[in-house]
């Protein structure tokens, strides 16, 4: 996994493949690519068939520095990257697709529960329920690690958090899975792109309304309840925004945790040097969660648009067209990193965009890192063996690093 494929110096730019959700699944990063343009044109006119053209931005210091620029660079009209299969945003209103003034205070209705202090008053639920997902699953000896592990804790977690009772949790992993990969024929069944994602969304929306009509009923210790009871310049969210709010909850609250575990483990069958590091010192499980968090990159990319003409490393970029932040390239520059293609548990300092900057920092980026902390915690008492059993099953997306399938085999201890 620390390998990248090599690329003449003189390729020509306009061959680079960085947006088919195809390439994505078949070769995993374009890691290659993204180091030819940090090198030779950090911010590169990507024009191409599958999509509408863009300013493709590679480099970490240029990829925060716009990120904490809300003013001259704004979410609207563009979330990301997506080919034409997918429909054009926006199709819901939420945190990632506003901008401040309104983002600020639509975050502010959950923001109280994401604290570092409010998540660590879950950490023995969460402790609870790795446990019991590891105990369930050290019994078989041969996993998917999604099916068996990543999924069943992360959507736990959100579910609880939500208030989503136990019988409806697995209707959220499939909306999940439908919404962010509507391109994978595996979610899509027959159907294409933008009806799968279209039905996810409207599943979603239908079962979050009758729960949130529950809930201004009945107000519960629960996000939903604070949702539908929250208020923003003394006025209820109406439907859609409520419902968006529900939907973007459910979809990053779990996804992005998911696979950044998946993605952990696979990076330690492939370097059991750092796993037998990480096991000898619990000290270096903090510092083993940032690097995962490096290293994987659960969200690929977001866009943002010029308010203005600009200028950016020499590029005039006119107002009204969009940039990409390539997150995962900007958590492999040189500048930035020692051995950036190196997987170091005990990589210091670790400067990683994978979380955001900004404005849109993830708001739940205590809480993830909570989740992986208390994974690998109890792995590291546990874990005897692994091994993989067959190759990771990669989601058809460019817009997320999703992990759908990873057999292994392994040996756990019981559980103290």
């Amino acid at each position: 996994m620390s390998a990248i494929r090599s690329i003449p110096a003189d390729v020509d730019p306009s061959t680079l493949d960085i947006v088919t959700p195809e390439k994505y699944e078949r070769e995993g990063y374009p890691h290659a690519e993204w180091t030819w343009l940090r090198r030779h044109d950090p911010v590169h006119w990507y024009e191409s068939p599958w999509c509408d053209p863009f300013w493709a931005v590679t480099r970490h210091a240029d990829i925060v520095a716009i990120g904490k620029n809300p003013r001259d660079w704004i979410i609207e009209p563009r979330l990301a990257v997506f080919t034409r299969d997918i429909p054009p945003e926006p199709t819901t209103r939420h945190l990632l697709t506003m901008d401040p003034p309104d983002h600020g205070r639509y975050r502010n209705l959950t923001s109280k529960w994401f604290t570092p202090r409010t998540v660590r008053v879950w950490a023995p639920k969460i402790e609870r329920v790795t446990r019991e997902v590891l105990d369930a699953a050290g019994d078989k000896g041969e996993i998917d690690f999604v099916a068996d592990v990543s999924a069943p804790i992360t959507i736990a977690v959100i579910a609880l958090m939500l208030g989503v009772p136990r019988e409806d949790w697995k209707l959220l992993f499939r909306w999940t899975n439908e919404i962010i990969a509507p391109e994978d024929p595996e979610f899509m069944r027959g159907r294409t792109a933008e009806e799968t994602i279209d039905s996810a969304r409207i599943e979603l929306f239908t079962y979050f309304k009758e729960l949130a009509e529950k809930r201004r009923r009945d107000p519960h210790d629960d996000i939903l309840s604070v949702v539908v009871q929250g208020r923003i310049d003394g006025k209820a969210l109406d439907d859609f925004e409520l419902l968006s709010y529900y939907f973007l909850l459910v979809v990053a609250g779990n996804e992005t945790t998911r696979n950044a575990m998946t993605g952990g483990i696979q990076c330690f069958i492939d370097h059991p040097e750092e796993w037998q590091k990480l096991a000898a010192d619990p000290v270096l499980v903090a510092s083993a969660v940032e690097e995962t968090v490096r290293w994987i990159t659960p969200v690929i990319q977001f866009t943002r648009t010029a308010t203005r003409d600009m200028e950016l490393r020499g590029r005039k970029i006119r107002e009204g067209e969009s940039v990409c932040l390539y997150y995962a390239s900007g958590n492999r520059d040189e500048e930035i990193f020692d051995e950036p293609f190196v997987f170091r548990v005990d990589r210091k300092p670790n400067d990683h965009v994978g979380f955001g900057r900004g404005e849109h920092v993830c708001l739940g980026a205590h809480l993830a890192r909570l989740e992986l902390h208390t994974m690998y915690a109890q792995l590291r008492e546990r874990l005897v063996s692994m091994e993989r059993t067959g190759p990771p099953v990669r989601v058809r997306s460019s817009f997320v690093g999703g992990i759908k399938r990873a057999p292994m085999r392994w040996e756990l201890a019981a559980g103290s």
